[in-house]
């Protein structure tokens, strides 16, 4: 019993630490797609980076696969819905938004991520929001439109939405339907989970690449590229995905949203030091911002 008692007391912070190392590998993935630009085409990156992570889940995971074959083909639907929007689409929305809009839409469009992930999970199952994980939830979006717009959060009444803009809303509102869903996800183990997950992505992707040729767009990897690809496939789609699986299996969708929105702070700071950006006041302000939003919405928003 005091065992029992120690591993969920401990339960939490795994959940933060794979959380946290999700949205770093998650702010890396927004230096290398800015590097992939030109390099390689937006529905060619998808189709070889879920094409490339089920040959590796389908070489460490395909014992669990097999043993858990009969709960997977009962949930088809449910997993097939799952891999189509929140993997696939939301990765070709997320590359084709790249090729039209800036860089500042971009990270405010995917910073609201975590308001649908929230009313998501108050539609479907009733999660309160709450006063501290309000206020939280405003830091963290804060710190985004702080960083986003270079300290002049003000400008965001002034933008005109464009395709690029459109695409990259459209790919916020998939993942967070993903991750509001992960919490009724069937009882499946992570790596089997995962591994269905990226086996109906890459199928899923197979059309759009089509689409992408036929239509003469599709241009194959460069050396950088492929660099660009490896990272990829490692950090933001094999272990991130899976940490944030069992994250938001461990606190819930909408504790785990809060995360997601270090994503473009982090990413500010990494262009800082891997891209050799240069480093202003509203940097460490949204940085302040967002983290401070995820910490109080965790340590004073959740009913002990």
């Amino acid at each position: 019993m005091d065992q029992q008692l120690a591993e969920t007391s401990r339960a939490p912070v795994s959940a933060w630490i794979m959380l946290l190392l999700t949205a770093l590998f998650w702010a890396g993935n927004v230096v290398a797609s800015r590097n992939a630009v030109g390099e390689l085409s937006p529905m060619v990156l998808v189709t070889i980076r879920w094409g490339t992570v089920t040959l590796v889940m389908l070489t460490f995971a395909w014992k669990p696969l097999i043993t858990e074959w009969p709960l997977i083909r009962k949930n088809w639907v449910m997993i097939s819905l799952m891999g189509i929007f929140g993997f696939t689409g939301y990765q070709a929305l997320y590359f084709t938004a790249a090729q039209y809009t800036s860089g500042m839409h971009l990270a405010i469009l995917q910073g609201v991520a975590p308001a649908f992930i929230f009313a998501g999970a108050r539609i479907f199952y009733g999660t309160p929001i709450g006063l501290m994980r309000g206020i939280g939830l405003v830091m963290t979006m804060l710190g985004v439109a702080t960083v986003a717009t270079h300290g002049e959060p003000l400008h965001l009444f002034g933008m005109d939405l464009n395709v690029g803009d459109i695409a990259m809303l459209g790919a916020s509102i998939f993942y967070a339907g993903y991750t509001v869903a992960l919490r009724s996800r069937p009882a499946i183990s992570a790596f089997a989970f995962f591994t269905a997950l990226s086996i109906v992505s890459t199928i899923a992707s197979l059309p759009l690449l089509a689409w992408e040729m036929a239509n003469h767009a599709a241009q194959w990897p460069t050396m950088r590229g492929w660099v660009v690809i490896g990272y990829i496939v490692i950090f933001p789609s094999l272990l991130a995905q899976i940490f944030f699986i069992r994250g938001v299996a461990a606190i819930g969708p909408g504790r785990a949203s809060l995360f997601y929105n270090l994503v473009p702070t982090l990413g500010a700071i990494m262009a800082v030091t891997l891209l050799g950006e240069p480093f202003a006041l509203y940097h460490g302000v949204g940085l302040a911002l967002s983290l401070g939003g995820v910490a109080l919405a965790e340590f004073f928003g959740v009913k002990k």
